[in-house]
């Protein structure tokens, strides 16, 4: 039994975002939902939730259900409140006041630690903001769930966690979860919807296995359409030719079947679906300068420490080699995001004990894109810093999914996928031959992160990555040095750290 069914949904902007959608969303079915940036996945969900009515079409519950909807940013209004008055505060006032212990158990269930349950919600990391977002809608018991982007800011431990938590959630609570986490959504979804501005598809599988299937089915299409134009266009010659014959013999008959031919040419014409091009949200170039240094980056044992030198760990003797994607791997709090801020130090002369080779030309990105000014529009961010003329720098700009509107906005009001989509082309202009890249992948759609995966290997680029996207890191490193014990050590494989950050070993 469906307790969400979707008739010819459609939601139209500027262009359309989607047309036409039918979807059932049955008790125990835990969907994936996956589109590009800007693709229209928020806008499905709140038109699910009730937030926003959908252009055309249709969308029913079942009588009385409770759909909870864990959204991707914290209202305003909840921003100065507790963590834990936040989530009291999604409770109806009568059942606060005598049910208030639910708060504490869903917080509990959640792994939220006491000690944070009394700060302002909106004084905490972003990881911590999505788990009281996610707390707010538990905590009122819903019988169906949408979620928007849950692991975005979440570290490894904390999507494990988030993974064990809805296995442990009633078998029957149908979910539908928009997400770029290919992991994750393996980890969690029994069917995949590709949502598509027509023509949208639902596979009973978890993503990967999708994706295969949704190319399998993409390929049958063009397949189908190549025969069937190809037929049109033959019968289209058939006519031609019986209507010169007709005209010239007189022929009732053959002018008769001649129209007949025409008919059915019009027919295949009119029913031949074009194969699906998906509308991306802009392309991902990457560019690699030369050097002739096999050594990069070179460590004489350096200690890594807190703003307050409290040592975090040592390096020992290590080294950044040509051609080396080294992927950073540890705990939040470790010390990733320092040794890649003194390694960007370094580079510049400012570190004992880190040596960079004379030739090296960094290029680098942090999680926050906080290298791009708020303040700039694109095109200032873009002219301000390289010489490439007005003409270049919007056809650069246009390639990488920016409208003239959003190349002439303040960078402060972009989507996060905006903002990591602009940072590639800043990246891509400064033209390093080594990248420090904190992660790259936030915001960055699948379509984006496999674009920026062909970019980082098709150039044989040479870089340090901290990324908490597993797929992603198995995709991308060549080698794998993980903080453990206050140390840092090479490994030969990221499983057994994946494992154990989420609480899949023995």
């Amino acid at each position: 039994m469906s307790l969400i069914t979707l008739k010819n949904v459609g939601v139209s902007l500027a262009d359309p975002l989607f047309t036409g959608l039918d979807l059932s969303l049955p008790k125990g079915c835990r969907m994936g939902l996956v589109a590009a940036n800007g693709g229209g996945k928020t806008t499905l969900l709140h038109c699910i939730a009730g937030l926003t009515d959908p252009t055309t079409g249709d969308i029913t519950t079942a009588r009385g259900l409770r759909v909870g909807f864990m959204q991707q940013i914290v209202p305003q209004a909840l921003r100065d409140l507790t963590l834990y008055d936040a989530v009291l505060a999604a409770m109806p006032p009568e059942q606060a006041d005598y049910e208030s212990w639910r708060v504490d158990i869903v917080l509990d269930d959640l792994a939220i630690p006491h000690d944070l349950r009394t700060r302002p919600l909106g004084k905490l990391s972003g990881g911590w903001q999505r788990m009281a977002l996610l707390a707010r809608e538990m905590v009122r018991d819903p019988d169906a769930m949408l979620m928007d982007e849950p692991t975005n800011h979440l570290d490894l431990m904390r999507i494990g966690q988030l993974q064990a938590y809805m296995a442990n959630l009633p078998r029957d609570m149908p979910m539908l979860i928009a997400s770029h986490d290919r992991a994750f959504l393996d980890a969690v979804t029994t069917h995949t919807l590709f949502l598509r501005s027509a023509n949208s598809r639902v596979f009973a599988l978890p993503y990967s296995a999708a994706r295969d299937a949704l190319d399998e089915a993409d390929a049958a299409d063009a397949r189908r359409f190549d025969n069937d134009m190809k037929q049109a266009s033959q019968l289209r010659r058939q006519a031609a030719k019986l209507k010169n014959i007709g005209i010239n013999s007189g022929s009732d008959l053959l002018i008769t079947k001649t129209k007949q031919l025409k008919d059915r040419a019009d027919k295949l014409e009119d029913a031949a679906r074009p194969a699906h091009k998906d509308r991306t949200a802009g392309v991902i170039k990457l560019s690699n300068a030369d050097t002739h240094a096999k050594a990069l980056v070179a460590f004489d044992d350096v200690a890594v420490t807190t703003p307050d030198d409290r040592v975090l760990f040592r390096t020992g003797k290590i080294w950044i080699n040509r051609g080396d994607r080294i992927v950073l791997l540890g705990p939040n709090g470790t010390g990733k995001t320092r040794l890649v801020d003194m390694v960007q130090r370094a580079i510049d002369g400012e570190v004992a004990g880190i040596r960079a080779a004379p030739t090296l030309v960094m290029g680098y990105s942090d999680q926050g894109v906080t290298q791009l000014d708020p303040n700039d529009t694109p095109m200032q961010a873009i002219t301000a810093r390289f010489d490439v003329g007005d003409q270049r720098a919007r056809g650069l700009l246009a390639g990488a999914g920016f409208t003239i509107d959003h190349q002439n906005a303040k960078t402060a009001i972009l989507s996060g996928g905006q903002k990591s989509r602009l940072a590639m082309v800043v990246l891509r202009l400064t033209n390093p031959n080594f990248y420090l890249l904190d992660e790259p992948t936030n915001h960055i759609d699948i379509d984006g992160q496999e674009a920026l995966q062909s970019e980082l290997e098709k150039h044989e680029v040479s870089c340090l990555l901290v990324s908490h996207d597993r797929t992603f890191v198995r995709e991308t490193g060549t080698r794998f040095w993980e903080i453990r014990g206050k140390r840092l050590i090479e490994v030969d494989s990221p499983e057994p750290f994946f494992a154990a950050a989420l609480g899949e070993g023995g």
